[in-house]
């Protein structure tokens, strides 16, 4: 095949290939298909457009094409920065290895031209019908702080505290979600908690209340969890809502021998995107840095000489 047939039939597979992409954004279809199957598919299509001599190219190419990909969908306001820098240390790796085993395939003589991509159809299958039958997770994480200060003490601090100072942490200026301050309406279980984000309130209806011990709480009401970086004003991706989802929360308040407090936050949730693994370590991260903002601000009231 020249090199003009082979450009323009690459091109029509291109087409087809960032088609299913913007259905599986515009559909909410955060799984395999879209952030595993394609990446490889799109990496071995590179590498046979530009039929790729050595494998290092072929890898090279497999990664271009995907960082262009990626870098379209931001110039198009499909998605936003944070989510593309995200999401780039997966597709870069599996943009490679779609076209090392496109080379692969060619070099071994396995199958011949064009036909190695073929060869990939049963990923692309197979990730489909994940996508279509898989149910989300639950996901724990715990954080912790010591407080000098007994638990009758912080136990008022948890239940609300007051307006914390803007954030200096550089992860929470990128537009991640941050708190500002909680208030509670009522007392006992069945009194409705807020935690006020940035990007707007959890709503947290009580469901223990074992003063000073115990304040676990089911979240009826999820804010976005960030706010995009964009060249356009403002878009908002279907991941923006209903995939990174607080399901309940707890304090729980353990006093220690030498009359301090061990606080303890812990966050159910849910994130809906696959591979659970990879974006996983995102959420951990972020959730984990959210209950240390909260933790060390009560750490600060209830240690307040003016308290």
């Amino acid at each position: 095949m020249t090199s003009h047939k082979r450009l323009i039939a690459g091109s029509i597979v291109g087409l087809a290939l960032a088609a299913l992409a913007l259905l599986m954004v515009r559909t909410g279809t955060y799984g395999l298909t879209l952030f595993v199957a394609l990446p490889v598919a799109l990496g071995a299509l590179a590498a046979w457009v530009v039929k790729a001599k050595t494998a290092a190219k072929a890898v090279a190419a497999g990664m271009a094409a995907n960082l262009i990909a990626s870098l379209g969908f931001l110039a198009f306001g499909l998605e936003g920065a944070i989510c593309i820098a995200m999401a780039l240390p997966l597709a870069l790796p599996l943009g490679a290895l779609g076209g090392w085993l496109l080379y692969s395939a060619n070099h071994k003589r396995v199958l011949a031209g064009g036909t190695a991509m073929l060869a990939l159809l049963p990923l692309g299958v197979g990730t489909l019908g994940f996508d279509r039958m898989a149910k989300p997770d639950i996901f724990e994480v715990q954080s912790s702080i010591e407080i000098a200060a007994p638990p009758e003490r912080v136990w008022k601090n948890v239940i609300t505290f007051s307006e914390l100072p803007p954030p200096t942490e550089w992860y929470f200026k990128t537009g991640i979600a941050y708190p500002m301050r909680a208030r509670i309406v009522g007392s006992g279980p069945g009194a409705i908690r807020y935690c006020e984000f940035s990007t707007g309130p959890f709503v947290e209806p009580i469901q223990v209340w074992d003063e000073p011990h115990l304040l676990r709480f089911s979240v009826t009401q999820n804010p976005p969890p960030l706010n995009e970086w964009s060249p356009y004003s403002k878009i908002m991706p279907r991941h923006l809502h209903g995939y990174l989802v607080s399901k309940q929360g707890q304090f729980l308040l353990t006093p220690l021998p030498n009359g301090h407090t061990l606080l303890e936050g812990t966050t159910w949730y849910q994130h809906g995107l696959w591979p659970e693994t990879y974006w996983t370590v995102w959420s951990q991260a972020i959730i984990h840095r959210i209950h240390m903002r909260v933790l060390n601000h009560i750490k600060h009231l209830s240690e307040s000489k003016g308290y």
